[in-house]
């Protein structure tokens, strides 16, 4: 089975579905649904001693913003090879919208 993400991969297929599942085992605590169902993740670039990932929070105010990304880069290196840089970049433009959502995260949130 093929993974389908919500956010742009750029990689060897191989890490698509570990880096996927692990974005996925980090939960935003303030809707509590994952960060790739809130669809806070952009982008994920993988290469050789160095993954990058683009994200974003619904909001700039988002008081659980460094609980977020501490977990995003601790679930990330538990898969990533020993040695590997986890960089993870905070952006607000473009601004997450709901539409970002999943079906699921819309369904969850009743609409």
């Amino acid at each position: 089975m093929s993974v389908q993400p919500s956010f742009t991969y750029d990689g060897p297929p191989e890490w698509l579905a570990p880096v996927d599942n692990a974005l996925r085992r980090v939960v935003d605590p303030e809707v509590a649904m994952t960060i790739v169902d809130v669809g806070l993740v952009y982008s994920v670039h993988v290469e050789p001693g160095r993954w990058h990932v683009v994200m974003t929070m619904t909001s700039a105010a988002c008081p659980v913003t460094d609980l977020i990304l501490d977990e995003a880069e601790e679930e990330l290196s538990r898969v990533a090879p020993s040695g590997t840089a986890i960089d993870l970049e905070l952006v607000w433009e473009p601004p997450w919208t709901p539409e970002r959502m999943s079906a699921r995260a819309k369904a969850f949130m009743g609409w």
